[in-house]
């Protein structure tokens, strides 16, 4: 590779980055946004006066790209920032924004009034009757706060109120739940107002004050151009006597400053050149003025202009220019480069002459992986060489070389001198001569206390060893990687950050490098005590690794982005991941990311999370490589870069106590294993979704004893149910009431047979108040810059905001005396607790969204008695998945005031997770610092037919062997009979509904004689055809067992499922049969002396899988490592029929995938395809009208699973494809011309899943710009619905009518329908459909389009829906199996039918981990998952078969059930009929259930008598009665009732 190209490919620093998603929060584009600063001209107010006007713009076009959607307050704040607002625009500007703000406050207050009237109308005066209390309550409701105090001072009578208004006033409670909730949406809008117009008017009065100081200082004549220096005989300026400098920066806004004093001082020293400086915000805020700064520059000077539409803006302006430098940027604009004859376009002779190329050759090592630190070497020396080169192009290059390191050097003197060289180079002599570059190490080390910089590692612990601090010499060292740029240009953080960790008892390591050598510097100066014993025992071979490496007990990296490579890396995101993860693995130590925010200021993170670019620096890219734990230290104020003291000690408290555990016996070590208890009530107490937890957690016990934890007195033997039923005990709520006491005395039951002994603890109030209290002394100095200074006891006051007075506590978990308990099972130093529910389902309160999910006094007590009473060294959440790192705080990017991280604070989280859910298990890796442990999930089965459906079948098959003869006649009787009976008539009716409206015709035992012979035959076609479907489709047949490798028959089911017809059954059974044999050994058991190389391919696939599936065992062994603070590998999330073998083994550490290259080409593709065929159904079945709008539910899971289809379903929808910039990355969502598209554009209201909207904030914006687009777009509203709609909107006054991506609340998860479903608090599906509705009206995209409540928008996109589209990515979770799918799809489908009064709205489903493309009906699919799953006998045994945790899973899809039935109106007698039939009329099935479960059997008899209550099912009397009569029993065997 040439010099130009490798220069143009692999510069370092940020050059791939071209999507940069949110570069910048609001507040920092508002407050800090630098303008132009000339530094050249006769007088600064003239200047300005000059171009007075130019910046007030409200919508600044970057070609199509950026968006128009600033709101006044974000103009106004950008325009206070620039250099020529004049005082008196400012003084019209703040009159304005202040009376917007008095006009907002006044809407507040007036809906505020409305909330108040609304409460006192609806509660004041009613009487409240409680058992308990001898005189009625009286409610005296006179607002909204009136009402929450009641919640927390007297929850029962709140309770007893709510549920006698939903059953006296079921409509009146309806309607004022709506009314609340609209109004409630309006007032957070208005608030939010309130907060940006407040924000703003104080930095516009801040900014005033500074002007007036500013405005008495004169800048010095511009200077005379009568003294320049003669121009160079020959060069791009050759003639010119002076020349002008454009410099823009991008990620680089730090050095704002520097770069207008050494602007300032080279044109003083040099009269002939003139500089202005500009940033790539710049673009957005004053595209005139830059534009006209380019068009009479001579020298363009542009450094990490990374983002793909700031490049392409600058690429059509700078053409003219004669010398370009372009460093570090994206490729689009990288390939301007051109100085002289050197030039990077890629023209006829791009790049370095030949001599040149062989020179860079000899740079660097040979690796692959080190190709770019070779490049730094020669960029450094370079220009030294070339001096002995002949010919223009290489003095030219030798120009940009020099011009490169001035730059990379940096530091004020290298700029200055920077500009003199270029006047020397392009103007000629002039006076004035460059100094030479001055030189700082590429890498290094640094401490404060220390003059200079340190060559190496080994000679910094050298010198740290006899001068280092005292206290921390004999510490554990901690490398710190830092970018070599904040060192060299002085950022105070870095020293401030040394200073920190050594006070949190680390010897830190300080090393600087640009980049790219952070893998070289692990690998070959740090080491470990792991690596040096593998060393010394010949076990393993670093050939790099140097003599005088220094040993390390973790890894800090402080820039983000892939360990190898570093930002340069990131342009092929994953590419080299396997030399890191051999790199890391070889140490065995933790590697951390713990940095300050560049690409974001502290004010956006604290507000909105850490979104865009900065989300895949620091987390999406460095997870790949298998980093933990990543804590965001600070971010930009304005353009400096400031920590959070408070962060860092986050950061190392928690790297400290990881190598703790490293230093600490097994024997020594106390581990908290928490297991899951939610919902409440219906035997979910030890269950996680796919796993057996159960034989699992007995799995892990024995392990941990064999490796010499102290479990007291356990017994191998022990019945693992056992351990469950002991928690259970614990429930008991008249123990809980007695305290501590009453749990001891409650006991463990037969688990004390084993060992387990009962542990309980009591915290007061006073005490949990202790724990949440930051100390008295801690001001500014902990808490840094952040937006505001919090009172040291602002957790326990947002704790008494949402349940009142911790001293007047009494609920859950809570003594008689008020005390909150925590209690669990001990062995010895392990602790098994419950985690905490995050509150009683049903609670009133949430469900009228009064609380949010702040957890309660109980829940906050409970993790900080493990911190610091329990003193855990490790916590290990056991299983798919906990709550505590759901609960509220910033989205992405902990802050000390998110939930999660008070929590778990400095506790290692080891998390078991299923491997095929990367999305929720990220959320748990970023929001809950979990170490994930991946298992596999259960092996899969083929439904098989049964009972009347395996009749049917034989009846079918002998029916069409001879079907015009008269015995076939006889057999249509019976299969009519086996239809009824099955139900199969919904399925397949004889004749589907046709367009016109007529009801499907269905076939009788009656009529059916008189059917028409043909049609007939090719009904019993259709029909056979469809019992085939349901005999292969697949299921997840039982749970899986931690670490336990599959037997025969579940390899084989392993095999047969993913390579389906691909590998005959005769090979599959081969290569289980030979064990571990390689693939001769399989071909040799098949007799097969030669294969088709296809067929020789399956085989050696399927023995590599199932030598894979047999390693199973490694999530035993990883979860060990993870518990002795090992390096855990890193590896993909996903299952294998859809992603392959590469998500194998399991008991890895799993992450999900570069969110800027979703969609994928294969995605796109398949996409297009789904898109295509609900459209063209939607025609058939429509007379050929196109759909006007259809709700798309972009979920994380799929979204990941799939890379990005259900983003494609979008684009195709709406006529738009991904653009690509250089190296591949997605940089924009194209619109396609209406002639091209040859329909008109499907407008798409697209339903995000919480996961989705924190994990792919860059296609969140993406989408939200294309549909910005597409609703601005110049084209007929009937070849443009989007526009069409947007354009009803507006004529209605709504604002930002082009927002089409809605979700819940910031940093909130789930539509609480489930919820209510869960517990039976609904009356009917239109209401469900209202509390969808309310939950997901918040607007997301670009700028400050962050969760604002836009319901109006919402509700007029519902009326306009004609169908909605759900994607199931795995066999595992179907739509019957999970309770997501009906809380939000079913429930979408209810609020979009009743916005439509009534008109019923279609359901795609799209099977993605089928090959088959053709979207089926909702009805369809919930037919064809009841009858291959729930209602199998099959799936019934083998999950019953699980224990208590397979009973469980049958309670929760019968609560599903009635879930469809409830948001979708999926009543068919049929399935309740079975349901019935297999789980609780089945003698033997029921004794199971209940024996295993018995909470869960009450559930499942639960279920069926609610919806034989409600209407969905038709039961006759005597099943009713035997269901009640067995739901008596149990709840007398339950409550103890001999």
């Amino acid at each position: 590779m040439d010099v130009g190209h490798q220069i143009h490919v692999d510069a370092m620093g940020v050059s791939a980055l071209s999507a940069r998603g949110q570069q910048i929060g609001a507040s920092h584009s508002a407050a800090h946004a630098a303008g132009s600063r000339a530094v050249m001209g006769p007088k600064c107010r003239e200047r300005v006066r000059e171009r007075r006007g130019h910046v007030r713009r409200r919508r600044m076009a970057i070609g199509a790209s950026v968006s128009d959607l600033k709101s006044k307050t974000e103009t106004f704040v950008e325009n206070l920032v620039e250099d020529d607002v004049e005082p008196d625009q400012e003084d019209d500007e703040l009159a304005d924004m202040r009376s917007s703000l008095s006009r907002f406050e006044a809407e507040a207050q007036e809906v505020q009034s409305k909330i108040d009237t609304q409460y006192r109308k609806m509660f004041t005066g009613r009487v409240v009757r409680l058992e308990e209390r001898k005189k009625p309550y009286k409610v005296d409701v006179k607002n909204e706060e009136a009402f929450a105090q009641l919640g927390k001072d007297e929850p029962k009578v709140m309770q007893r109120m709510l549920s006698d208004i939903s059953k006296a006033s079921a409509n009146k409670w309806r309607l004022f739940q709506s009314d609340i909730v609209s109004l409630k949406l309006v007032r957070t809008r208005l608030d939010r107002q309130i907060e940006e117009l407040s924000t703003a008017i104080a930095a516009a009065e801040r900014k005033a004050a500074v002007r007036e100081v500013a405005m008495g200082t004169e800048e010095s004549d511009e200077p005379s151009t009568s003294d320049l220096g003669s121009a160079a005989e020959k060069g791009p300026l050759q003639g010119k006597k002076s020349m002008r400098v454009v410099l823009v920066t991008g990620l680089e806004s730090f050095n704002g400053d520097l770069y207008e004093r050494a602007a300032r001082e080279a044109s003083e020293r040099c009269p002939a050149i003139a500089i202005d400086v500009f940033n790539d915000r710049d673009i957005g805020l004053q595209p005139e003025k830059l534009e006209a700064a380019l068009q009479s520059a001579d020298v363009f000077f542009g450094s990490l202009l990374v983002q793909y539409d700031e490049a392409e803006w600058l690429k059509k302006r700078i053409g003219h220019i004669p010398v370009r430098f372009v460093f570090e940027s994206a490729l689009e604009i990288m390939t301007e480069t051109t100085v002289g004859s050197f030039n990077m376009s890629g023209g006829s002779r791009p790049g370095a002459p030949p001599a040149v190329r062989k020179v860079l050759s000899l740079f660097g090592s040979k690796r692959e992986e080190d190709r770019m630190v070779g490049y730094l070497s020669f960029l450094k020396i370079g220009p030294k060489l070339l001096k002995f080169l002949p010919g223009s192009r290489a003095r030219d290059l030798r120009t940009w070389l020099t011009v490169y390191s001035y730059w990379n050097q940096g530091g004020q003197e290298n700029m200055v001198s920077m500009f003199m060289y270029m006047v020397e180079q392009f103007l000629g002599p002039s006076g004035v001569t460059a100094k030479p570059v001055v030189e700082t190490p590429t890498t290094g080390c640094l401490h404060p206390d220390y003059q200079g910089y340190f060559r190496s590692p080994r000679e910094y612990i050298n010198w740290y060893t006899k001068s280092g601090p005292k206290e921390t010499r004999d510490a554990p060292a901690v490398a710190v990687m830092i970018y070599r740029k904040h060192v060299i240009t002085g950022q105070m953080y870095v020293r401030q950050l040394i200073r920190l960790l050594e006070q949190e008892g680390l010897k830190p390591i300080p090393i600087f490098i640009n980049g790219v050598e952070a893998h070289t510097i692990v690998r070959d100066q740090l080491t470990s005590a792991d690596e040096q014993a593998l060393v010394k025992t010949g076990k393993l071979k670093n050939a790099t690794l140097r003599k005088d490496a220094v040993e390390v007990n973790a890894v800090i990296n402080t820039i983000g982005f892939p360990l190898v490579g570093g930002p340069a890396g990131s342009m092929e995101a994953g590419r080299q991941q396997d030399i890191a993860a051999a790199i890391l693995a070889s140490k065995n130590i933790p590697y951390v990311i713990g940095a300050p925010l560049l690409v974001q200021d502290l004010g956006s993170w604290m507000r909105d999370g850490i979104a865009g670019l900065q989300s895949v620096v620091l987390y999406s890219l460095p997870e790949l490589d298998g980093a933990i734990d990543t804590v965001p230290l600070g971010g930009l104020v304005g353009d400096n870069i400031f920590l959070i003291p408070e962060r860092v000690k986050r950061l190392g408290s928690r790297i400290r106590n990881w190598i703790k555990l490293r230093q600490t016996l097994p024997s020594e070590r106390k581990v908290a294993i928490l297991v899951y208890g939610f919902p409440p009530g219906v035997g979910s107490t030890g269950t996680a979704a796919l796993l057996n937890v159960p034989k699992s957690l007995k799995t892990v016990l024995l392990e941990l004893k064999a490796q010499g934890y102290d479990l007291g007195d356990f017994s191998d033997d022990i019945d693992e149910e056992t351990i469950i039923t002991a928690l259970k005990r614990q429930e008991d709520q008249t123990a809980i009431f007695r305290g501590a006491d009453g749990i001891k005395k409650i006991g463990v039951g037969q688990a004390a047979e084993y060992g387990a002994q009962p542990l309980a603890a009591e915290i007061n109030p006073r005490q949990l108040q202790q724990m949440l209290t930051y100390p008295r002394e801690w001001g500014p100095s902990e808490w840094g810059p952040i937006p505001f200074l919090p009172d040291n006891d602002i957790l326990s006051k947002r704790l008494e905001k949402q349940w009142g007075d911790m001293t007047r506590y009494r609920g859950i978990a809570t003594s008689a005396e008020g005390n909150l308990l925590v209690n669990g099972l001990r062995f010895g130093n392990v602790f098994i607790g419950v985690q905490p529910v995050l509150g009683v389902e049903g609670d009133p309160m949430r469900l009228l969204f009064e609380r949010d999910l702040t957890p309660h006094p109980q829940y906050v007590a409970f993790y900080k008695w493990l911190q610091e009473d329990f003193q855990a060294d490790a916590v290990l959440h056991f299983g798919m998945h906990g709550t505590v790192e759901w609960l509220p705080g910033a989205p992405l990017g902990n802050t000390g005031f998110s939930w999660s991280d008070i929590l778990l604070g400095h506790l290692p989280n080891v998390y078991v997770y299923a491997c095929n859910n990367p999305s929720e298990s990220i959320i748990a890796k970023r929001r809950g610092y979990g170490t994930i442990i991946s298992h596999n999930v259960p092996p899969y089965g083929r439904a098989g037919l049964y009972k009347q459906l395996a009749e049917l079948k034989n009846l079918l098959a002998e029916f069409r062997e001879n079907p015009r003869d008269e015995s076939s006649a006889a057999l249509k009787g019976p299969i009519i009979q086996n239809l009824n009976n099955a139900g199969l008539q919904d399925d397949c009716p004889f004749r589907p509904p046709t367009e016109n409206g007529d009801a499907a015709f269905k076939l009788t035992e009656e009529n059916v004689l008189e059917a028409d012979v043909e049609e007939f035959e090719e009904y019993a076609g259709r029909l056979y055809q469809y019992l085939q479907v349901l005999e292969n489709r697949l299921f997840s047949e039982g749970l899986h067992v931690l670490g336990r490798e599959p037997s025969p028959e579940q390899l084989t089911q392993y095999l047969s499922a993913y390579f389906g017809s691909d590998l005959p059954e005769e090979a599959v059974s081969a290569v289980v049969d030979t064990g571990s044999s390689g693939v001769d050994v399989v071909k040799e058991k098949l007799m097969l002396n030669g294969t088709t190389p296809e067929l020789s391919q399956k085989i050696k696939e399927a023995v590599d899988i199932r030598n894979l599936l047999s390693q199973n065992t490694e999530e035993i062994r990883q979860l060990v490592r993870a518990l002795d603070g090992q390096f855990i590998p890193a590896a993909p999330g996903g299952d294998l029929l859809r992603d392959g073998a590469g998500v194998l083994p399991t008991g890895r550490n799993i992450h999900a995938m570069d969110p800027y290259r979703m969609p994928s080409p294969a995605a796109v593709e398949r996409g297009r395809a789904v898109a295509e065929a609900i459209i063209q159904k939607h025609m058939a079945e429509n007379d050929g009208s196109w759909p006007q709008t259809l709700a798309v539910n972009l979920w994380g899971l799929d979204a990941i699973k799939t890379k990005g289809e259900s983003v494609a379903i979008v684009l195709h929808l709406i006529g738009a494809r991904p653009f690509q910039e250089e190296m591949g990355r997605i940089a924009r969502f194209e619109l396609m011309p209406l002639e091209e598209l040859g329909r008109p554009r499907v407008d798409v209201l697209c339903n995000m899943s919480g996961i989705f909207r924190d994990s792919f904030q860059n296609i969140v914006e993406l989408l939200d710009d294309v549909f910005q687009r597409a609703a601005a777009a110049d084209e007929p509203p009937e070849k443009n619905f989007i526009r069409k709609h947007a354009l009803e909107m507006e004529e209605q006054g709504l604002e930002n009518t082009g927002a089409r991506l809605f979700s819940n609340p910031a940093g909130d998860y789930g539509s609480m329908v489930n919820e209510r479903v869960g517990s039976s608090d609904w009356e009917s599906g239109e209401e469900l459909g209202g509390t969808w509705e309310s939950r997901n009206a918040f607007s997301y995209g670009r700028g400050q389009e962050k969760g604002t409540a836009r319901p109006e928008v919402l509700k007029a996109l519902l009326k306009t829906t004609d169908r909605i589209v759900q994607e199931i990515d795995s066999v595992e979770y179907g739509l019957t199996d999970i309770q997501e799918y009906y809380a939000n799809t079913g429930a979408l489908k209810a609020a979009a039918e009743s916005a439509r009064d009534g008109d019923k709205v279609g359901c795609s489903i799209v099977e993605t981990f089928s090959k088959d493309v053709n979207p089926r009906e909702l009805d369809d699919v919930l037919r064809m998952e009841y009858r291959t799953k729930l209602l199998n006998p099959r799936w019934a045994q083998a999950m019953a078969d699980q224990g208590s945790g397979g009973a469980y899973e049958i309670s929760s899809r019968m609560t599903a059930m009635v879930g469809w039935g409830a948001t979708s109106g999926f009543t068919e007698d049929w399935v309740w009929d079975q349901a019935s039939e297999t789980y609780a009329l089945d003698a033997d099935m029921a004794n199971k259930l209940r024996e295993a479960n018995p909470q869960a059997f009450r559930n499942v008899l639960r279920r069926m008598l609610e919806a034989a209550g409600r209407g969905m099912w038709n039961a006759d009397k005597n099943t009713v009665e035997q269901l009640q009569k067995m739901y008596s029993d149990i709840e007398d065997q339950l409550e103890g009732v001999n």
